[in-house]
């Protein structure tokens, strides 16, 4: 599911795009001193500053207001118990980059295929991943980016990826692929990676993955 950064899918029709996209893997700096997230989150700090760094920063601009979201359950209602953090530089501007942290119990059971067409409250008044993807396009200007962060878990001893289907939903709602990101849960020492794997990661987990999508407006 990775792309090569030189041909990125979704740019050849958005030539005015100056936002830069980011390298595939990401590692933590051989002196940071928390390389692995902390429980309950998927991101390590270190991934979220360079999220700032790389996503958000234009030339001749500061860096963008980043809104990030913790989602731990998608029942009805999810909207009013989803933690919320900002990162701002204390100006004005308009929201254009939405971090949503998916916790892996709350990912598509791979036997099931989410629902994300018609249903009898569609569009935003949906619950669900659908739901959610539609409320995220109503809050993002075209070519506002979603960035969805979260790792495989283990069902019945078998990793599962559910990447595939949540890309499909967010399709649905108007979002773009642009590329997956690699968050490496390893530490640098010399020419080797040592492990830091999450203490509440399932066995065998060794990185988190970042989907970056662009919001599509007629």
């Amino acid at each position: 599911m990775t792309t090569d950064p030189r041909r990125t899918p979704g740019t050849a029709s958005h030539p005015h795009a100056t936002r830069p996209l980011p390298t595939t893997i990401w590692l933590p700096a051989p002196d940071e001193p928390q390389a692995a997230p902390t429980p309950g989150t998927v991101l390590p700090g270190w991934a979220v500053e360079r999220i700032r760094t790389v996503f958000t920063t234009r030339p001749g601009h500061l860096p963008a207001p980043l809104l990030k979201l913790s989602l731990r359950d998608t029942e009805p209602g999810m909207d009013a118990r989803t933690p919320v953090l900002t990162y701002t530089d204390g100006t004005l501007s308009r929201l254009s980059l939405l971090l949503a942290e998916l916790h892996p119990d709350t990912l598509p059971d791979p036997t099931d295929t989410p629902t994300c067409g018609v249903s009898e409250m569609p569009g935003a008044m949906e619950d669900g991943w659908s739901g959610f993807f539609h409320r995220a396009h109503r809050l993002l200007p075209a070519d506002g980016l979603l960035l969805l962060a979260t790792r495989q878990r283990r069902d019945e001893g078998i990793l599962t990826d559910p990447l595939g289907s949540l890309i499909a939903c967010a399709r649905t709602a108007g979002f773009r692929y642009l590329q997956h990101v690699i968050v490496a849960h390893a530490h640098p020492a010399d020419d080797r990676l040592i492990p830091t794997p999450p203490s509440d990661a399932s066995p065998g987990v060794a990185h988190s993955d970042l989907i970056a999508l662009t919001a599509i407006h007629a």
